[in-house]
């Protein structure tokens, strides 16, 4: 099996590398998985639960990185035992490149083998699986991505609190102004100083 796809990401190519090693942001977008715990130097022991065409099983298996490149490149090796389901194993060459307005294009390409019950399931559905796999991995790893976007930007409103600067959409009271105006800023000052 070999999938090869590209994926357009709403953050900085750091950012992006970032989430991709870090295990909680994997654990929450990798679909099925029960748990990812670091074994050794840039591996991960992962346990997960997967369902391909009739076949559902458990798989216990081990992730790990090589041909690091931080933040451009790395490829990873994978390989997991399902028991009487089969076994899977490949790699996967990921690459990160910085794109307009601040996002990242990731392209990844992914070859695998598989035996056991898996390999008499057929070719078709086995892509067909892989292929959804990827596209609920990417769906939940955006979300991920917004929501470590959001915690950024609380921390930087905390960080100006901190400080004793204003956010930056208030603005002063000068000059004539309509009511509106004044009751938005007037709120503005009092969630900022109800924060310090």
């Amino acid at each position: 099996m070999e999938l090869t796809e590209s994926r357009s990401l709403p953050v900085p190519q750091q950012q992006a590398w970032e989430a991709l090693n870090d295990a909680t942001v994997l654990k929450a977008c990798i679909p099925g998985c029960e748990s990812i715990e670091a074994d050794g130097e840039h591996a991960w022991a992962v346990a997960l639960t997967a369902a391909v065409g009739p076949v559902k099983a458990r798989f216990r298996g081990r992730l790990a990185l090589t041909d690091i490149d931080a933040p451009s490149r790395y490829t990873i090796q994978f390989e997991g035992q399902g028991g009487v389901a089969g076994f899977g194993k490949g790699n996967a060459r990921v690459r990160l490149e910085p794109a307009l307005d601040d996002t990242t294009t990731l392209s990844y390409t992914a070859s695998a083998q598989i035996g056991g019950k898996l390999a008499q399931i057929g070719s078709r559905l086995i892509d067909g699986a892989a292929r959804k796999i990827a596209e609920e991995f990417f769906r939940r790893f955006n979300a991920q991505l917004g929501v470590l976007d959001s915690a950024d930007e609380d921390a930087e409103v905390d960080a100006n609190a901190d400080a004793g600067t204003a956010p930056a959409q208030t603005s002063d009271v000068t000059g004539e102004d309509s009511g509106s105006d004044v009751q938005t800023r007037k709120r503005s000052w009092t969630a900022w100083i109800s924060r310090s």
